[in-house]
């Protein structure tokens, strides 16, 4: 929900597909499917009653279903690999707000996300199907997967417009908070734009990205398994996990009439003491209404 991702119709619905086979791998976070949606009746979603809301700011509500899936490097293997990730899915449903402040050239996020992390995710079979359709061999470690588990994640992000330039460059700085039973941890950073960020009759805008965080890690539910259920056959142990990691995510977006669509490539620095760092590609088109 960074600002250079923002769609400028009120109604829109992207789909976004996050794939480590776009950085020629297949291993930690190895696919990630989110489909959002974005409708001003969504302000009256029951969920919305713990996001915060600000008068006289322009607000967008929306609802996504996300799916991730993490594997360890050796996917094919049906035993344990000790010192490697663990297999890992998590299915959520996401409530969420974007309020703008265009005097103050800010934003504020927040999000409400209930799931469950486990077999109910159905990332094995996510991708099983993505293997079978693209050919390649079929993972064969998802026995060993963390357990059922819920889900229940809140968030806040505030990003904050540093510096402009006759729109053409766009320097923010950003931070993020989130609390749960998936992910507790808190990031600072930056992004920026470089193109045709603004048109005279914003129907046209092509620009490239860079975004730079770090993060402080206090859970993550992926590695060292769901609060509630302690009866996974492997996790990472807590004195284990890497408590600062870097991300750096850069890319391009084109934005014509109602039409949105991204590439981008990620990267992120260790996670564990024995794991490695990781990369990825993505994939974001959506269409406004």
């Amino acid at each position: 929900m960074s600002s250079f991702r923002s769609i400028t119709n009120s109604n829109y619905v992207r789909f976004n597909i996050d794939n480590d086979v776009f950085a020629s791998l297949d291993q930690d976070y190895t696919q990630g499917i989110n489909i959002e949606l974005v409708l001003p009746a969504l302000a009256k979603n029951p969920l919305t009653i713990v996001l915060p809301k600000f008068q006289n700011k322009s607000q967008r509500y929306g609802i996504a279903i996300e799916q991730i899936g993490f594997t360890p490097p050796n996917y094919r293997s049906p035993d344990i690999q000790e010192g490697e990730r663990p297999f890992a899915g998590v299915i959520m449903l996401k409530s969420f707000n974007i309020v703008i402040d265009s005097i103050k050239n800010s934003q504020f996020t927040s999000h409400l996300s209930l799931g469950a992390i486990g077999s109910l995710a159905l990332g094995e079979e996510t991708q099983k199907g993505i293997h079978r359709i693209t050919g390649n061999i079929l993972p064969g470690g998802w026995d060993n997967q963390i357990r059922d588990d819920v889900i229940l994640n809140y968030g806040i992000g505030y990003e904050q417009s540093l510096l402009t330039y006759s729109n053409i460059f766009k320097l923010n700085a950003q931070g993020k908070l989130n609390l749960g039973t998936l992910f507790t941890n808190a990031s600072l950073g930056a992004n920026t734009s470089l193109g045709i960020l603004k048109s005279s009759a914003e129907i046209f805008k092509i620009y490239g990205f860079a975004q730079a965080l770090v993060t402080t890690i206090a859970y993550d539910a992926t590695l060292q398994g769901g609060l509630l259920n302690k009866n996974s056959p492997y996790t990472i142990a807590s004195n284990d996990i890497e408590r600062l990691t870097g991300q750096f995510h850069f890319g391009a977006i084109l934005n014509y009439k109602k039409f949105y669509l991204e590439v981008s490539r990620s990267f992120i620095t260790r996670e564990f003491e024995q794991g490695n760092s990781a990369k990825w590609g993505s994939l974001r088109f959506g269409i406004g209404f």
